[in-house]
């Protein structure tokens, strides 16, 4: 089975400007990206995409692979969908270019769970959360799931909301909360559907592109990890990768 792995990245950022080239103790965090899904056992080839010349020659220069993609796509499963239609691969695996520290079980374990499962069309990953911190913040994203693992709704709000809540920060405590990791692995032959599908109110409203594949009726198989994730989004976000790195 050919399992490939495409690494979205773009240049443009508002809070950190030139993210995927930022030196992380002394290579480009897209360099680290890259090197962290090579480590996954189940996935055969990886890939950048990028739309920027400068991206695509640090990949060339560490000896990764790198697809160029026109300027006009926005979104990062339009431009992994766009390399993933010359690959002839069975699993394309959607691993974000700001996760420098994303842990290869957790990718192996999240194409398992498409794996396992023939009803689900794309897979993900999510974590229980008693942060409060996570909970209310809203980049931080979270998802109701069904009993069988399926993805109810991801939103950016607390979910679910407790009505008999106290006013105090322990209000939620015996309630679970999961938050989501922006990893996606989905069916090859879906990712192409997916693009056509066309935009949905709720991933308008939430600004959360996964809810488009909920609201025309497919389904989101969520693994449960002990895994962490450690996005970047923020100068300080930068700063906590490298202390993390420099400590191991």
């Amino acid at each position: 089975m050919n399992i490939i792995a495409i690494i979205p990245s773009r240049y443009a950022s508002t809070r950190l400007p030139a993210k995927p080239l930022a030196d992380i103790c002394g290579k480009p965090m897209v360099q680290h990206v890259v090197e962290q899904a090579k480590r996954s056992v189940l996935i055969t080839e990886v890939i950048v995409a990028t739309d920027d010349e400068r991206i695509a020659a640090a990949v060339r220069a560490f000896g990764g692979s790198v697809v160029m993609t026109p300027e006009e796509i926005q979104s990062g499963s339009d431009r992994i969908a766009f390399v993933a239609k010359e690959m002839h691969a069975d699993i394309v695996v959607n691993i974000q270019g700001d996760e420098p520290l994303i842990d290869p079980l957790l990718i192996d374990q999240t194409i398992r769970a498409l794996l396992d499962d023939p009803k689900a069309v794309v897979a993900t990953a999510v974590k229980p959360t008693s942060s409060h911190q996570d909970v209310f913040n809203p980049n931080v994203v979270k998802v109701a799931l069904d009993a069988n693992g399926y993805a109810l709704y991801f939103s950016r709000s607390p979910i679910p909301y407790v009505r008999d809540a106290h006013k105090d920060e322990e209000w939620f405590k015996g309630t679970v909360f999961y938050k989501h990791f922006g990893i996606y692995v989905y069916r090859a032959p879906f990712l192409q559907l997916y693009t056509t599908l066309p935009q949905t109110p709720l991933e308008i409203a939430e600004k959360l592109e996964q809810l488009r594949i909920l609201e025309h009726g497919h389904t989101i198989k969520c693994v449960v990890t002990e895994y962490e994730s450690h996005p970047v989004d923020t100068p300080e976000d930068l700063l906590k990768v490298i202390h993390l790195l420099q400590s191991r």
